[in-house]
């Protein structure tokens, strides 16, 4: 599919557009900035990142916590207490935590405790019944969470306070882990810095002045800060494996229709319930099954997770870039070197081939993805519109009047989400187009689920470019393509960090397996933390 010219001036106004807008933002960052709420900042100088942590309790994956407090051989308020404190530490660095309940999670702790102490049951029994017992946790803003708000940045929600849960933070819940609070997300989680005009900006903490991504960046970030050691996101876009990605930590989103969505705003509708995952983020690997298994409750009967994987018997498949779409970066060198380690690593150890393949739909990754999340449901269900969702069964949102207003500094929403609505008017795909690009998706899935079958990995790119600055996305907006491919074609995805670059910020890649499938992906990921190392510690060299 060759570019016409009419799609190449397209291309071309959409970055001058995006240019234009990256101007636009710094001619107005005083007067944006005088409506944002201020954040409480550390005494002294800023720090090129917060403190790395001191105590070894926040260092402990969450199956081995649950498996200590069950023991007795650790109070649950002492592991609880020292998370408190830690993100009293660090949250004024990074605006991550945007709303705790420190004093509820505290009490909680001492019930653990207490049942711990009157010897209720022995520990496989309350492993079986209680696999997270006294686990601290956090969830993106976006879920409901009881006496906790839930506006995904939209100011007009700004006073709902929740009064029930999502389904799988009561499935957490249920599992005995203790949430410590709710997380920052970009606006309707719909953009991928998480930044909104009801909590701020979140700063990424291996660099104060990176983001940390979107929508569920805040879950990622508590996770690298070692502010929370299992976390709960949501993916339609990328949107748990970019901040995983930027933040250096594990995200899992599943093959759709394992985990349900239910009990988040805003919640998916006709054809984009099959595209919206719920899943699991984590700092250890070893915690990616289990919470996948809690989250899913019935769903986990859906995939595989009880059989072995031999991965020296896998079919390893590598690709390096998506083909070369212009609008989209292209692949940062170190990235593609780490990529390129790990399928040396691949094939000393395992003495497997890995093939390098060359997709060429993958080329067109954003047009699919647009078209599809445009396209109506099964049912003749047209997609909601972005400026909708802005409006919230309200007024109607005017994107153009919206853009005037927040040049003046006037105006509720952020820069992102008005650029959002003025691209979802002004830019409609017309119903050959659409037609022709959907065809292509579904062409595209068929192509990858006969490529991986029930035996096949690919290894794929998170990411074009490691952590950009602040803003940075307005200027490459579409960079996110990487990652919202897999979320139309229903595949199951983990990211994996890779260590560091040369600039101290996180490398990593995606590994990809075919529908219901996601045991591979998980067993890869452990088995690449212990050859790559992992999360690592910001402010450790």
């Amino acid at each position: 599919m060759v570019l016409s010219r009419a799609e190449r001036c397209l291309v071309l106004l959409l970055r001058l557009l995006s240019r234009a807008l990256l101007a636009l933002l710094a001619l107005a960052a005083r007067a944006s900035s005088a409506l944002a709420p201020a954040r409480p900042r550390p005494p002294g100088p800023t720090l090129p990142a917060p403190p790395p942590p001191d105590e070894l309790l926040l260092l402990v994956p969450a199956v081995q916590l649950a498996r200590r407090i069950r023991c007795r051989q650790v109070k649950c308020v002492d592991v609880i207490q020292a998370y408190i404190q830690r993100i009293k530490e660090v949250n004024p660095f990074i605006n991550a935590v945007v709303k705790d309940r420190f004093e509820e999670a505290l009490q909680e702790a001492q019930q653990v405790d207490k049942l711990l102490s009157e010897g209720v049951g022995d520990e496989d029994f309350l492993q079986e019944k209680f696999p997270f017992l006294g686990v601290p946790f956090t969830v993106k803003e976006a879920f409901a969470l009881h006496g906790m708000p839930n506006t995904s940045g939209l100011i007009s929600r700004r006073n709902l306070i929740c009064t029930s849960d999502a389904i799988v933070v009561s499935r957490l819940k249920q599992a005995g882990a203790i949430p410590l609070g709710v997380t920052n997300c970009s606006e309707l989680c719909m953009w991928y810095e998480s930044s909104n005009k009801v909590y701020g900006r979140t700063n990424n903490p291996y660099d104060l002045q990176r983001i940390v991504g979107g929508s569920s960046g805040g879950e990622g970030c508590v996770l690298a800060a070692a502010c929370s050691v299992i976390g709960v996101g949501s993916d339609i876009g990328g949107s748990i494996r970019m901040p995983a990605f930027f933040n250096g930590v594990f995200g899992h989103k599943p093959t759709t229709g394992v985990v349900p969505n239910d009990g988040q705003f805003p919640n998916a509708r006709g054809v984009r319930i099959d595209f919206l995952c719920t899943g699991p983020m984590c700092r250890y690997a070893e915690d990616l099954e289990p919470m996948l298994r809690v989250m899913a409750g019935p769903g986990v009967e859906k995939l595989k997770l009880d059989e072995k994987v031999a991965l020296e018997k896998i079919k390893f498949y590598c690709m390096e870039h998506d083909g070369g779409s212009v609008f989209v970066s292209p692949v940062d060198k170190e990235i593609l070197q780490a990529q390129r380690k790990v399928v040396e690593y691949l094939e000393a150890q395992l003495g497997v081939q890995v093939q390098h393949v060359s997709i060429h739909r993958m080329k067109y990754s954003f047009q699919i993805w647009s078209a599809m999340m445009s396209s109506k449901g099964s049912d003749g269900q047209e997609a909601q519109m972005f400026t909708d969702l802005l409006g919230d069964h309200g007024k109607p949102v005017w994107p153009s009047w919206e853009l005037l207003k927040w040049f003046l500094g006037m105006s509720s929403h952020t820069l992102p989400a008005i650029a959002l609505g003025l691209t979802e008017k002004l830019m409609k795909l017309s119903p050959a187009a659409m037609a022709k690009l959907v065809n292509m998706g579904q062409s595209l899935r068929t192509e990858m689920e006969d490529l991986l079958g029930a035996s096949g990995l690919l290894l794929y790119p998170s990411h074009p470019i490691v952590a950009p600055k602040h803003h940075f996305p307005l200027g490459m907006p579409f960079n996110f393509a990487y990652t919202a491919i897999f979320n139309v074609l229903g595949l199951p995805v983990t990211q994996c960090p890779l260590g560091l670059s040369t600039e101290g910020l996180p490398l990593g890649i995606q590994v990809v397996a075919g529908p219901f499938n996601d045991h591979l992906t998980l067993a890869l990921a452990q088995y690449l933390e212990k050859a790559f190392g992992g999360w690592v510690c910001p402010g450790k060299t």
